[in-house]
């Protein structure tokens, strides 16, 4: 796992890339056989390609819960200003009233007793979270989106009041961004 991770990629000054890593871990794992017996074989680059963007994000997130390098946003943060979305930052300047859409990682589904049916989201991306509100019947029109997905896009109303900012959803819908596998902290 810590090869996996890169965690191991520059022990021994040696600056090998993840796959590298794991390559020496299987070899030093394996018995040596008779015919190797005796033979000190150095450290070097394995035969396997480096991991790519994607697969090193899905690396870290199988094995740590996170990620040491950008959020998973970070890589679409220009395909996102393209098609105007906002990134939690930019939420956080826009003013009371005004529409926006804003797209991140789900890590928190929040649906107390005593909030009358309101859902709580908060959206994570590489800037920080934005807050999102979803009333009871965006919750009935976009159900699965709201408690399914990893990442998701959501366009409302933003209210701004008093430095507090909660975007409020009128549409939701399911994002792809990364095949990591995120854990939202859900309570309803």
């Amino acid at each position: 796992m810590l090869a996996e991770i890169g965690a191991l990629n520059r022990i021994g000054g040696i600056g090998l890339h993840r796959r590298d890593a794991l390559w020496q871990v299987e070899k030093a794992g394996r018995k040596v056989g008779k015919l190797l017996e005796g033979i000190d074989e150095q450290d070097a680059s394995s035969p396997l390609a480096q991991m790519d963007t994607e697969e090193r994000i899905v690396a870290d997130y199988r094995g740590t819960g996170l990620t040491t390098g950008p959020h998973p946003m970070f890589y679409r943060r220009e395909e996102m200003r393209s098609l105007n979305i906002k990134s939690a930052a930019e939420l956080r300047a826009t003013a009371n009233g005004k529409k926006a859409t804003v797209a991140g990682a789900v890590i928190t589904r929040q649906r107390p007793g005593t909030a009358k049916g309101l859902i709580f989201l908060t959206l994570e991306d590489e800037t920080g979270n934005a807050n999102v509100i979803v009333m009871p019947d965006i919750y009935e029109k976009y159900r699965r989106a709201v408690l399914e997905p990893r990442f998701i896009r959501v366009s409302g109303t933003v209210q701004n009041q008093d430095g507090i900012v909660h975007l409020r959803a009128e549409y939701i819908e399911s994002l792809q961004v990364s095949a990591a596998e995120m854990v939202s902290h859900d309570f309803h």
